[in-house]
């Protein structure tokens, strides 16, 4: 039987000291959200329960609300819609995000990302919140990586976000002194991660639009190996040439391609889930089968959540992390 490394399995939020997000009330298939000054209603299906707060509170408190369209919840169109204005606000708007303190020495951190947001046909605002903790454990891994580096004479560790969005953990692993590549398959996405980093005060990110696993694989071909990798891939999707991604068929065959590209030591992986079939202990055994970490590896997988301020709790992805 082979040695495996053990598994820690969490539930994990977005601190309580960010100030530039909370979520207010829960509930009836809705979410209620503050992101800066901006309050939003957005559907979110795993709201089963009963709001807290009455509709009418709800209402007195929204500056926007998504309105789903008649393709709402079909496949390829979950998200589609469009925006109910019920104040005037601006059309894009930014927020900040501070790292924590060292949870050792109680330093103060140096992640500090600014994001730009904004209402999109799609639902999204351009961050998903519960990610937060994500970003502070590729911070933090990015940086003993760094320091181990650094002590061996070798140039800074590199970091590849693939499905990379609006770039929140690329920022996270450039804050952290990495040689970023963040590749999305959108190009107006990339573009909207290069206005955050331009805002973040960082630059330096290399930007990749292209299909990942295509991406992975001539990586994996040629040769080159990275030192973090961070996956949160979707659903269903299409590359920039109309590739189809589908998860469930591809996932497992990406992983194994990672794997050629992952330094085999001194290493991290972060990958996040949202599809609503999978659970965390599915991510981690299809993290094992694909990367066969040792007994000297660490994994630890659970989901993401927010909770609102009501104490309900909202859980949004499941993440697996692998440390070697």
């Amino acid at each position: 039987m082979q040695n495996q490394s053990k598994c820690i399995m969490t539930t994990e939020y977005p601190s309580q000291r960010w100030k530039d997000y909370e979520l207010i009330d829960s509930g009836n298939g809705e979410k209620l959200e503050r992101y800066g000054r901006v309050v939003m209603a957005r559907p979110e299906p795993k709201a089963l329960w009963d709001k807290s707060l009455p509709e009418s509170k709800w209402n007195s408190l929204i500056d926007t609300r998504f309105r789903p369209g008649a393709g709402f919840g079909k496949a390829g169109k979950e998200d589609s819609g469009t925006w109910e204005r019920l104040h005037r606000m601006e059309d894009q708007w930014q927020i900040v995000y501070n790292g924590e303190p060292d949870p050792d020495t109680r330093a103060a951190s140096d992640l500090h990302i600014a994001l730009r947001l904004g209402l999109t046909s799609f639902k999204h605002v351009g961050v998903f919140p519960e990610q937060a903790p994500n970003w502070e454990y590729i911070f933090r891994e990015t940086g003993r990586l760094g320091r181990i580096r650094a002590a061996n004479s070798l140039p800074a560790p590199k970091v590849l976000n693939l499905f990379a969005y609006t770039g929140g953990a690329s920022l996270a692993a450039k804050a952290a002194g990495a040689d970023v590549t963040h590749l999305d398959s959108v190009r107006q996405v990339v573009t909207w991660a290069r206005d955050n980093m331009d805002r973040s005060g960082l630059d330096g990110i290399r930007w990749v639009v292209e299909d990942a696993l295509k991406f992975a694989r001539r990586e994996a071909r040629r040769g080159n190996r990275y030192q973090g990798i961070i996956l949160d891939p979707p659903a269903y999707g299409h590359g920039p040439d109309g590739e189809k991604w589908k998860l469930d068929e591809l996932l497992f065959g990406l992983l194994k391609t990672v794997n050629d590209i992952l330094d085999p030591r001194d290493s991290f992986l972060v990958l996040n889930l949202y599809s609503n079939g999978y659970s965390a202990l599915l991510g981690e055994t299809l993290v094992r089968q694909a990367f066969r970490p040792g007994e000297d590896a660490r994994l630890e997988s659970g989901e993401l959540a927010l909770r609102d301020s009501f104490g309900k709790v909202l859980p949004l992805s499941i993440f697996v992390r692998l440390r070697r």
